[in-house]
């Protein structure tokens, strides 16, 4: 039986680690302790956390692994590929995880690429608001260079909220950094991919809803998206392109995008991993019928990803809980609805905290449909 380690033991990392053991793996995971459930699904579970990556190597070395991976997570990005490179095992290189987990460093080699990003600059406590109100038009997106999940997020409107918007993503960084850029007017996609050996192939586009200005929380994700087939193309061109810009040779990859009213196709981040909130785990086998989980263990493993289509491919969308009128939304569709379920998560009691970002929501459920039409119906009960 072959070792694998996975990095994250929470809801979301689950359906990785069942699918791992599903392939006759045995499950080696790695999490700060928390009486998640990945840590009752593995067949081993070590209390070291996902930042410390250095402990994990050592117990690495004593596990023999054939393969480490984990599911959607930028923090987990560097651990998993520093200790693939000290082991030998398959893994992009540490340059790519330095550029995927570090939107300033990306956006640079992006940019220095000739790829279409937002105007953007790096900013610290001491940086001078004068300087950054004379670099760009209002409004402004201000975020932490390094973390994910709507963390530290503001969209500045008005000059004057320019350092507390700073100082609250200065807040969410590890390195302490925020990187202030312009505000590109459009809609929102994400797309997957799997590459291997270099080449890239997409596997689906994701349309994106969110709770707007001024922390851009996802509060849903549906798949097929509505792009036309010259926008899919165009963002497929430009995505391949920044994919081997930032040296993604081989695994997922989660690539953020919006597309402006004259068609352009803006890159806004791209994470050397599937897409989270279910994106990865859930919705692009129910909307492709191909296993993506597999796919990156598959990539995890050295062997190429096994693209067979093993199910009828569904309209597959995802809704987050943020407040009572959502759960009661959710109580609807179950009492009308309720075969259209796929998967519900546990709900916390809604209004014991403020949802700031996408770690705070209160729940989620999974929803299919045989057609698009079908789909608004039941999101519009």
């Amino acid at each position: 039986m072959k070792n694998i380690a996975i990095l994250g033991a929470n809801d979301f990392a689950v359906p990785l680690i069942k699918k791992a053991k599903d392939l006759g793996f045995k499950t080696h995971v790695f999490a700060w302790k928390n009486g998640d459930a990945g840590e009752r699904v593995a067949d081993y579970f070590y209390p070291i956390s996902v930042t410390e990556k250095e402990k994990i190597l050592k117990k690495c070395k004593e596990i023999k692994p054939d393969a480490i991976t984990s599911i959607a997570s930028d923090l987990t990005t560097i651990a998993v590929t520093y200790v693939a490179n000290e082991l030998g095992l398959s893994a992009n290189s540490q340059e790519c995880a330095a550029f995927c987990t570090n939107k300033y460093k990306m956006r640079s080699a992006l940019k220095n690429a000739g790829i279409l990003v937002p105007k953007f600059m790096i900013a610290d406590l001491s940086t001078d608001i004068d300087e950054i109100m004379s670099a760009f038009e209002l409004p402004v997106i201000v975020k932490p260079t390094d973390r994910s999940g709507s963390r530290g997020i503001t969209k500045v409107i008005d000059g004057c909220q320019l350092a507390k918007a700073i100082s609250a993503a200065l807040k969410q960084s590890f390195e302490g950094k925020a990187i202030i850029e312009s505000f590109v007017e459009g809609k929102e996609y994400s797309c997957e991919c799997i590459s291997y050996c270099g080449n890239h192939r997409v596997l689906a586009f994701t349309q994106k809803s969110t709770t707007g200005a001024p922390h851009f929380i996802e509060t849903g994700h549906i798949e097929p998206s509505d792009l036309s087939d010259e926008e899919k193309n165009k963002a497929e061109a430009q995505i391949f392109r920044a994919l081997t810009t930032l040296k993604i040779k081989v695994g997922a990859s989660h690539s953020e995008f919006r597309v402006t009213d004259k068609g352009e196709v803006v890159l806004m981040e791209i994470g050397a991993r599937m897409g989270g909130d279910c994106i990865g785990s859930h919705l692009v086998e129910l909307s492709t019928g191909i296993d993506y989980l597999k796919m990156v263990i598959d990539c995890a493993i050295g062997e190429k990803p096994d693209f067979t289509v093993k199910s009828e491919p569904k309209i597959a969308c995802i809704k987050f809980i943020l407040s009572q009128e959502d759960l009661l939304k959710y109580y609807d569709i179950k009492k009308y609805y309720e075969d259209n379920i796929v998967y519900v998560s546990s709900i916390e009691t809604i209004g014991t905290r403020s949802v700031v970002d996408s770690s705070t929501r209160y729940g989620y459920y999974i929803l299919k449909c045989d057609n698009i039409e079908d789909m608004r119906e039941l999101l519009n009960v």
